[in-house]
């Protein structure tokens, strides 16, 4: 499955489970957030105010 802005955090950890490390220095705790299993990764970005290229980026997803 390819990556997404629009796939959850759970998907995203699922397929790429070092992008933990990702999230948490951008100060995410989406890891075991009961909200960040079904958010996408484009509201986790808009939710904690981070911009989502930058977080793409990061994450090694192209948009």
């Amino acid at each position: 499955m390819a990556v997404t802005a629009d796939s959850t955090i759970l998907e995203l950890l699922q397929e790429k489970p070092e992008s933990a490390d990702v999230l948490m220095r951008f100060g995410m705790g989406c890891l075991g957030c009961a909200i960040g299993r079904g958010e996408s990764i484009r509201q986790a970005a808009a939710a904690h105010g981070i911009p989502l290229s930058e977080l793409l980026s990061a994450l090694g997803i192209t948009e």
